[in-house]
C-alpha cells in the first residue's frame, strides 16, 4: 500500500523544526516523513476490519509532528514509523461507507470497557493505550500496528467503525472526528443559560466548538477572535454574536461584559473561555480575559509554554483541558456520545463546507504547506483524497 509514514529519525526531527519556524510545514520535505510502498497492517484479531480511505484531514497536531514542534511528551505513547492521518472516513470491503472514531479504546485493546456502553474515548486510567494486543498508540493515526488515515488502506476495531447515511456527504464526514471534539470542547465544562462566551480562534476547532456551543447549549453572547475573511464568514454563519479580529477579543469582552481593563486583564469577563489556538499569548488571554471563578477550556494543543499562573490563582479561575471525546453530558442532563451528536451536526451545520482543498498522497509537500499556511490561503479544512 501507499503511505506517508513517520519515522524516528532524530536528526530530521531537529532540521524539521529549524526550517518550519522560517516556513510553516517545510517539515513536509526537511523532516523524517516519507511517502513509501509498506505492507498492509495486518489484523491483530477478531472484530478487526479493514478500511480503505477515502478523505482524510490534516489538522494543528499532525503538522505540529511533521514540522517538529510536537511535545516530547506523547514519545511513550506512540510507535514508530506510524502513519499519519486520524480525521478520515472510508469504505469497507463490502463498499459501506464509514467515518472512525480514531482513539484505541479498550475495546480495541482487548479489554473490558470502564461502563456499559462506553465509546473508545471514555477512561479514567490511560493505561490500555500502550498495552494490550497493538504497540502503544493514542490513536489510529499514531500507532505502528494500526496505519492511518494518510494512507490507501489501515485498520480499525469494530467498535471504532460507524457506517454513514447515504445523506452525509464525504466531506461531512471527514469533519465528523473534529467536530466530535469540538462538542467535547462546548460540554467540557457547564455553560449557564444566557453565559458569555469567548472563543479564541477560528480554525477548525474554534469553528466546530463554536457549532457546538449554538447547537447544545444555551449560552448566550458568543464572541469569536477571527483572523481571516473566510474565518469571519463562517463564525457569523455558525452563529457567533461578535466576530473581531484577534486583538479585539478583550475589548469586546470588557464591553459584552461591563468590566474595566485592569492593566491587560479585565476586571471581569466571560463566563467561559475557549482556547482554539494553543500557545503561550492565547492561554495568557484566555485567563486574563475570564472572569474570577469561570473556566478556560483548552482545545488547541499547547506543546510547551511559559506561562506566568498568577492571574489563574488570583482569579481562581478553572483551567480545563478538551482532548479528544467521549460520553458527554447534555443541559438537561441526558447522555450521548459525541461522535453521534457530531454525525447529526455536521448536517444540520452543513459542516462539510469547512473542507477547502484535496491533495493527492503524491503531492504531500503542497498539501501540508497548504494546511500549514491555511487561514492566509483562505481555507479552513486541507485533506488528502484518495478517492
Amino acid at each position: 500500500m501507499k503511505a506517508l509514514e513517520f519515522s524516528r529519525q532524530e536528526g530530521r526531527y531537529v532540521a524539521a523544526a529549524i526550517s518550519s519556524h522560517l516556513r510553516p510545514g517545510s517539515g513536509a520535505t526537511t523532516g523524517p516523513l516519507d511517502l513509501v510502498e509498506t505492507d498492509a497492517p495486518e489484523l491483530p484479531g477478531p472484530g478487526w476490519k479493514r478500511v480503505t480511505t477515502r478523505l482524510s484531514g490534516i489538522c494543528g497536531s499532525d503538522l505540529s509532528t511533521v514540522d517538529g514542534q510536537s511535545s516530547r511528551y506523547f514519545e511513550p505513547w506512540i510507535s514508530f514509523p506510524f502513519v499519519l492521518g486520524h480525521e478520515v472516513m472510508g469504505e469497507l470491503d463490502d463498499g459501506t461507507r464509514v467515518v472512525v472514531e480514531t482513539v484505541l479504546g479498550h475495546a480495541a485493546r482487548g479489554f473490558e470497557p470502564p461502563f456499559e456502553g462506553a465509546g473508545p474515548g471514555d477512561t479514567d486510567d490511560y493505561r490500555h493505550l500502550v498495552a494490550g494486543d497493538l504497540d502503544p498508540g493514542i490513536q489510529i493515526g499514531y500507532c505502528a500496528s494500526t496505519g492511518g488515515g494518510w494512507s490507501t488502506e489501515f485498520i480499525a476495531h469494530e467498535s471504532q467503525i460507524h457506517a454513514l447515511d447515504d445523506s452525509v456527504t464525504d466531506e461531512q464526514a471527514v469533519v465528523i472526528e473534529p467536530t466530535a471534539v469540538g462538542i467535547h470542547a462546548a460540554l467540557r465544562v457547564p455553560i449557564p443559560e444566557g453565559a458569555t462566551v469567548a472563543i479564541l480562534g477560528a480554525g477548525t476547532m474554534g469553528l466546530t466548538t463554536l457549532a457546538a456551543l449554538r447547537a447544545f447549549t444555551a449560552a448566550g453572547t458568543i464572541i469569536v477572535g477571527a483572523k481571516y475573511p473566510e474565518q469571519v464568514e463562517l463564525a457569523r454563519s455558525l452563529g457567533a454574536d461578535q466576530v473581531v479580529a484577534p486583538d479585539e477579543v478583550a475589548r469586546s469582552v470588557r464591553r459584552a461584559t461591563n468590566s474595566f481593563f485592569i492593566g491587560d486583564d479585565l476586571s471581569g469577563g466571560a463566563d467561559v473561555v475557549i482556547d482554539a489556538v494553543g500557545n503561550e499569548a492565547s492561554l495568557e488571554e484566555a485567563i486574563g480575559i475570564c472572569r474570577p471563578k469561570g473556566s478556560v477550556v483548552l482545545v488547541g494543543m499547547p506543546g510547551r509554554a511559559t506561562i506566568d499562573f498568577t492571574a489563574l490563582w488570583h482569579r481562581e479561575v478553572a483551567l480545563v483541558g478538551a482532548y479528544t471525546y467521549g460520553t458527554e453530558t447534555l443541559s438537561d442532563g441526558t447522555t450521548r456520545a459525541a461522535f453521534d451528536l457530531a454525525q447529526e451536526l455536521v448536517v444540520s451545520a452543513d459542516l462539510g463546507r469547512l473542507v477547502g482543498a484535496t491533495y493527492t498522497l503524491d503531492d504531500y509537500e503542497d498539501a501540508l504547506l497548504h494546511a500549514a499556511n491555511s487561514g492566509r490561503r483562505g481555507t479552513i479544512k486541507v485533506c488528502f483524497d484518495l478517492r
